[in-house]
């Protein structure tokens, strides 16, 4: 009786999982044929397919281009399943268009363009009436319906060079991914290396996840891309890339991270806004491989600014938007309390010794991405090489789900001088404020032993103390630091409780010329 249990559970499973193992087979034998191509085209001369498009779609501005919008009764699979998806018209910007494909029962089909999937309104009508000969795609945009069952919502975008960007439930677009960076932030100007072309796979009728197949190409590399998206709460890519390079890489930033601060806590300047912060995101997080989380606030710096946090194999990284209180922004038309965080980690073995770069820009305006965060292997690519890179990549929300010691909630400096003092120190002193909550603190009883350790690598630290806030969740911990002249102080601080760390590391580079 047991044994024919057995047998049959057997046979039920083995026919419950034959149609996935074919559908992995059938995506995985596209993207092999992917990855060739992207092998073949690395031994051939790069072609940026610029010059192709109609002028009249080139000189689009801001205005006219967004008077062109997709047909919602044009999506493909829109009765056919869950996932849909609907298409972007090239110009403006958008001035090289990519080529999409369906594949569908296996079978690979072009998806042409036609202006019978748009409606021009206003001054984009007179596109009607010009030769668009050459005009296609800029990209596309998939749904579902995340937060409600009889509504697709937009959930993922792939717009422009490599640039992707991914929206959780409840969340509105922020930061955004890109398929890879190349010299960003170096002396000889950054590459952007583009995807030139996809291939859609239909999902099945009730499926809740989805591939796409992309050929990244630029200067110096090609690359194939598998992306497997599953929606939800917060919505997961993960991605496979094989890159073969064309010449020597002097940078490579995998799983670039790109987004926007433009003032908030850590800004040593009022901004002239009635809004106390603007921004997609307000720190960088890490954990690193023997578990540490650290935790570097951003800044909207007077000059450009480079740091790297050195790891080998880290656990993931990722630009954060920690506050979500709208209080803390007041803005009801950006809501930048509803912007994601995100996530990156590796998978399938680690991507060995290397760091997380963090490249901060100058800007004068929220409309501009000036953050980006990405990692960079100490093993060079070279002319001739192939690499690949095996990841995972999530939105969420204040924090990962798998932290569980405090994290800062708060960064302040201001001048480190006492009011009132007759003989004040010079403007360079700062004092540091940082506000710890969670884990370990929570519901701490106010006379538990919690101190700090705080180490800077120039320039003196005083007056070092720890002390709960009211309310008895918040734990701050405050101090002053003499900068060395000019020199740029790199400050490492985190709690403890009887000789255990119960918080992340508060890590962050005070540059004396910040001072306005």
């Amino acid at each position: 009786m047991n044994r024919t249990i057995r047998t049959a559970l057997g046979c039920a499973c083995w026919l419950m999982l034959a149609p996935l193992a074919s559908a992995e087979h059938n995506i995985q034998h596209h993207f092999e044929a992917v990855i060739e191509r992207a092998e073949t085209l690395a031994n051939e001369p790069h072609n940026s397919g610029h010059g192709e498009m109609p002028a009249i779609l080139r000189n689009l501005n801001y205005d006219t281009y967004r008077q062109i919008r997709f047909r919602g009764d044009r999506a493909i699979w829109r009765d056919d399943g869950l996932f849909s998806v609907q298409l972007f018209h090239s110009g403006f910007l958008f001035d090289t268009p990519v080529t999409l494909n369906l594949i569908e029962d296996g079978e690979v089909r072009a998806l042409d363009f036609s202006t019978d999937d748009y409606d021009y309104d206003g001054d984009a009508e007179r596109l009607l009436e010009a030769d668009l000969e050459g005009a296609g795609h800029a990209g596309f945009r998939l749904h579902y319906p995340l937060n409600r069952g009889d509504y697709a919502d937009e959930f993922v975008v792939f717009l422009g060079a490599s640039y992707f960007r991914l929206v959780g439930r409840d969340q509105g677009y922020g930061l955004s991914s890109r398929g890879l960076a190349i010299d960003t932030a170096a002396p000889q100007g950054e590459e952007f290396p583009a995807f030139r072309e996809f291939w859609l796979l239909k999902p099945a009728q009730d499926a809740d996840q989805m591939s796409v197949l992309a050929l990244l190409d630029s200067p110096s590399l090609t690359g194939a891309y598998r992306f497997d998206i599953r929606p939800g709460r917060n919505v997961e890519i993960e991605v496979d890339a094989r890159l073969f390079a064309r010449r020597d890489v002097a940078k490579l930033g995998v799983a670039p991270l790109t987004s926007m601060f433009a003032h908030g806590d850590t800004s040593p300047y009022g901004a002239d806004d009635f809004r106390p912060r603007v921004h997609d995101s307000d720190g960088l997080a890490m954990r690193t491989a023997a578990g540490e989380w650290i935790w570097r606030p951003l800044s909207n710096p007077r000059r450009l600014r480079l740091s790297a946090l050195q790891d080998d194999s880290p656990g993931g990284f990722g630009l954060v938007q920690r506050e979500r209180d709208f209080d803390a922004y007041l803005d009801m038309e950006a809501r930048y309390e509803r912007r994601p965080s995100q996530w990156v980690e590796a998978l399938g073995g680690d991507w060995g010794s290397g760091g997380v770069e963090l490249v901060e820009i100058p800007t004068d305006t929220e409309t501009n991405d000036n953050i980006v965060a990405y990692w960079v292997p100490d093993e060079p690519l070279n002319a001739g090489e192939s690499r690949r890179f095996h990841y995972r990549t999530h939105t969420f929300g204040s924090q990962p789900d798998a932290q569980q010691v405090a994290s800062v909630i708060r960064t302040r400096t201001g001048w480190g001088a006492i009011p009132g003092q007759s003989d004040p120190p010079p403007r360079s002193r700062r004092q540091f404020v940082v506000d710890f909550q969670g884990g370990e603190l929570s519901g701490l009883d106010a006379s538990q032993p919690v101190e700090a350790e705080l180490s800077t690598s120039r320039g003196e630290t005083h007056q070092l103390q720890v002390q709960p806030l009211p309310g008895g969740d918040t734990w701050r911990a405050s101090f002053r630091v003499q900068p060395e002249g000019r020199s740029a102080a790199d400050m490492r601080l985190y709690l403890t409780l009887r000789g255990h760390r119960i918080s992340e590391t508060w890590s962050y580079v005070w540059y004396p010329d910040e001072l306005r």
